[in-house]
C-alpha cells in the first residue's frame, strides 16, 4: 500500500530516495530540508524492525506481543512464515530474538533481490504481478502449515503485497486467468477491499484458509497494515483472518465494474459453484480455527502520521492530521484537496505559519488510456491542473505524492512532485497535462519535466501519506 506526500516549498530537479533521501538541485532550500525530515521520520516509524522492537519481545520463555504472551516452552515445534514487502526484514528481526527456537520456516522476498536467513527457506515471489514463483511459494507455505500440529506454534508475518506473492487458484483456474481478472479489476478502479474479495474467492490459501490449514496449531500473526481501518480481512487478503464476504459478493464486484460477462468461463463457473456449495466458501468467523488464532496489527498509517506530526512540530510547524482513511478516484481527490487547501490558506492568520497538514489513505485510478503511471503520479498531475485554477497566496509550496513502499503502479517511481514553478515550466516545454491525464500517462509527463520521485523498495508499506507544508 503507498504514501501521498505533499510538501509546500519551491524547488527544482528529480527526487531520488534510497535509504537516505537525496534531492537534486535542492541544496540551500531550508523549507524543503525540513519537509524531508518530516517524511523521513514517518518512514522510520514504520520500518518493520522498528515496529517489531516496539511491539514484540521475548522474556525468558515467553513471547510477548503487545499485551499478550505465549509460553514458547509449551510448543513442540515453531514454524515461521513471512509474506509481503516487509517479510525478510520482519523475519530477520524475529529470528534474532527467537534464536534457535524456529523448527522450520519459509520467508518470501521480492525479486530481483536475494536474501539468506540461517535455517530458513527463502523464496523469491514477485509483486504486483504473480508468476509461477508465486504458485510455488504458496504451495510451500500451505504445506508448512499442514505440518503443524496441536502442540505447535505457527508464526505468520504479514505485510502489504502478500496477496500477489501467495497466488494459488483452485483447480481448473489457470494462473494466467487469475492474473487477467486481477489486472482488469485494477484497471477498472476497484478499491483494495473489492479487489481482495474476488482474489480470496479464487484462492486456496487466502480468506482464512492458511490458518485453517495450520489448525489445530496455535497461530500468531504479526501484521503491518496497508489498508484503511486495518481491516484484517483485506490485508494480504486475510490468510489468517476469518472472511465475512461471500461468493455472491465476488460476483457483485465483477458485475459492478462490468467485468462479469468478459471474465474467463472457468472463473465465472467457479464463482457460481461457490454460491451453490457452502463448503467452497472462505473461512467464516464461527469456524473453530479462530479459537486458536491471534492476529496483531503492529504498524499502520497512524504510526507514520503521528511521527510525521511530531517531527513537524520539532521544526516549528503547527501540525494537524486531517485523515488516515483517504480514498476515492485520484482526479476527484485532487479537486477536493485543491479546494480544501485554498480555503485553509485563506482562513489562516499570519501567525499560523509555518503550517503542516497531514493525511493518509489510498486512492484509485480508472485506467482508460494506454499510458504509464500510478495513482500517486496521476494524483499529482491532476493537482497541477487544479493549482492553476486555485490561489495559494504568496507561500512557497510543493506537492509530492508517493508510496511508502517506493512503488507507484507498474513504474520504477514512487511518485512525483510539482512546485510553484511547475505550470510555467510545463508551458515552456509545450506540454499539456490534460492530454497526459486523459491517456493515464503521468509517468512520461513527469519524466519529461524531471519531476519523478524514485526511491527503490523501502522495506515497508502503510498506504499513502500526504504532507502539506506552508512556509511563512
Amino acid at each position: 500500500m503507498a504514501f501521498f506526500l505533499f510538501l509546500w516549498v519551491q524547488y527544482g530537479g528529480d527526487v531520488v530516495l534510497g535509504g537516505a533521501v537525496s534531492v537534486k538541485n535542492c541544496s540551500g532550500n531550508e523549507l524543503f530540508q525540513k519537509a524531508q525530515k518530516i517524511y523521513q521520520a514517518a518512514l522510520r516509524a514504520v520500518d518493520p524492525e522498528t515496529l517489531l522492537a516496539k511491539h514484540v519481545s521475548v522474556r525468558g520463555s515467553k513471547l510477548i506481543v503487545q499485551s499478550s504472551s505465549f509460553n514458547l516452552s509449551t510448543f513442540e515445534n515453531i514454524y515461521l512464515v513471512a509474506i509481503g514487502k516487509a517479510a525478510p526484514y520482519m523475519a530477520r528481526w524475529l529470528l534474532g530474538i527467537l534464536r534457535d527456537s524456529i523448527t522450520q520456516g519459509t520467508v518470501l522476498y521480492l525479486p530481483p533481490g536475494t536474501i539468506s536467513l540461517p535455517g530458513i527457506t527463502c523464496l523469491p515471489s514477485p509483486h504486483p504481478i504473480p508468476d509461477e514463483r508465486s504458485l510455488g511459494a504458496a504451495q510451500q507455505i500451505l504445506h508448512l502449515a499442514e505440518k503443524a500440529g496441536e502442540k505447535d506454534l505457527f508464526l505468520v508475518l504479514i505485510s502489504g503485497g502478500g496477496s500477489a506473492q501467495i497466488t494459488l487458484p483452485p483447480r481448473g483456474i489457470s494462473l494466467e486467468e487469475k492474473r487477467r481478472i486481477s489486472q482488469d479489476l485494477l484497471n477498472a478502479g476497484a478499491n483494495i477491499t473489492e479487489f481482495n474479495i474476488v482474489r480470496k474467492h479464487l484462492s486456496l490459501i487466502k480468506g482464512g484458509r492458511l490458518a485453517k490449514a495450520a489448525y489445530p496449531a496455535r497461530t500468531v500473526s504479526l501484521i503491518i497494515s496497508d489498508v484503511i481501518n486495518n481491516d484484517l480481512e483485506t490485508i494480504a487478503s486475510g490468510p489468517t483472518s476469518f472472511d465475512s464476504s461471500t461468493f455472491c459478493d465476488a460476483e457483485r464486484v465483477l458485475q459492478k465494474y462490468g467485468l462479469w460477462d468478459s471474465a474467463p468461463e472457468t472463473i465465472k463457473g467457479f464463482i457460481k459453484r461457490g454460491i451453490r456449495e457452502p463448503g467452497l466458501e472462505t473461512v467464516k468467523k464461527d469456524d473453530d480455527t479462530f479459537q486458536r488464532v491471534s492476529n496483531f496489527v503492529i504498524g499502520d498509517i497512524e504510526e507514520a502520521l503521528q511521527s510525521a506530526s511530531e517531527e513537524a512540530r520539532r521544526w516549528g510547524f503547527q501540525s494537524v492530521v486531517l485523515t488516515s482513511s483517504d480514498r476515492g478516484e485520484a482526479r476527484e481527490a485532487a479537486k477536493s484537496y485543491a479546494s480544501l487547501l485554498e480555503a485553509r490558506i485563506q482562513s489562516c492568520k499570519k501567525d499560523s505559519f509555518p503550517l503542516c497538514f497531514l493525511a493518509g489513505g489510498e486512492l484509485t485510478v480508472t485506467v482508460k488510456g494506454t499510458g504509464k503511471g500510478g495513482r500517486n503520479q496521476e494524483f499529482v498531475l491532476a493537482m497541477l491542473e487544479e493549482t492553476v485554477r486555485s490561489s495559494f497566496g504568496d507561500h512557497r509550496w510543493v506537492i509530492l505524492s508517493l508510496g511508502t513502499d517506493g512503488i507507484d503502479g507498474p513504474t520504477d517511481a514512487a511518485g512525483a512532485w510539482i512546485g510553484s514553478e511547475t505550470a510555467k515550466k510545463t508551458r515552456a516545454a509545450g506540454l499539456d497535462p490534460i492530454d497526459f491525464l486523459d491517456n493515464n500517462d503521468s509517468y512520461h509527463f513527469f519524466q519529461r519535466i524531471g519531476n519523478l520521485i524514485v526511491t527503490g523498495p523501502t522495506r515497508t508499506n502503510v498506504m499513502d501519506l500526504r504532507i502539506f507544508l506552508f512556509g511563512e
